[in-house]
């Protein structure tokens, strides 16, 4: 049976965690100790705890062990030659004519310098501006139609906030003025008369809510 290793993390406890500091310091340099006799190397070790004590080793001096160190670190520091300097050197003349090519391209697009383009060149200029303005017109009708459906949720949800309101309060949902009735029937069906008010009215107008009649 073949066992995952265990991962590694935090001790959480903090009495454990000064503990197994305390061990595996201590046991770190031993080894460091060891290795500097056993293989005659020159070894620097630096501890810090975690509230900033230090702990160190060095098989000699620790400040020569340093220098050496980064004598050893700055000479080993990839150093420009002449031939990466000319090889950056013509890369940023490339990149420089490619910028001058898209300034150039953009101008055009803009309407701008077109006194040197050619026939073709203005057909395919036209060509290019058709279809950013096809793409335009379509991202612009998306747009349209996904904002109106947008309101048509937001009525929905307010035309039933607004029937549990009349539903609570007893009375008829208000189904717009008399005006906006009369438009959802067709002016064939409407009778003569139906733009003048003859009947006579005592109460509230038309067009507000109207309580519920309670039977008797």
């Amino acid at each position: 049976m073949v066992r995952g290793k265990t991962q590694m993390r935090r001790i959480e406890n903090p009495t454990s965690r000064q503990v197994t500091f305390s061990k595996r310091r201590n046991g770190l340099l031993k080894k460091a100790f060891e290795l500097s006799v056993l293989c005659d190397a020159e070894v620097a070790l630096i501890i810090f705890s975690v509230r900033g004590k230090r702990y160190e080793f060095a098989s000699s001096s620790m400040r020569e062990t340093i220098e050496r160190y980064r004598k050893h670190t700055k000479e080993n520091r990839v150093k420009p030659t002449e031939e990466n300097m000319e090889h950056l050197k013509i890369e940023a003349e490339n990149m420089l004519k490619k910028i001058e090519l898209l300034e150039a391209s953009k101008r055009k697009l803009l309407g701008e310098r077109l006194e040197s383009c050619t026939l073709e060149e203005l057909q395919q200029i036209e060509q290019q501006l058709q279809k950013s303005v096809t793409c335009v017109r379509a991202r612009k009708t998306k747009v349209f139609r996904d904002k109106i459906q947008e309101l048509k949720e937001k009525e929905k949800i307010l035309a039933a906030e607004n029937a549990k309101l009349c539903e609570k309060s007893g009375m008829l949902p208000w189904e717009g003025s008399k005006e906006q009735r009369e438009k959802e029937v067709p002016s064939d069906e409407r009778s003569p008369n139906s733009d003048v008010e003859t009947e006579l009215f005592i109460g509230l107008p038309e067009g507000r809510t109207k309580r519920i009649l309670q039977p008797n």
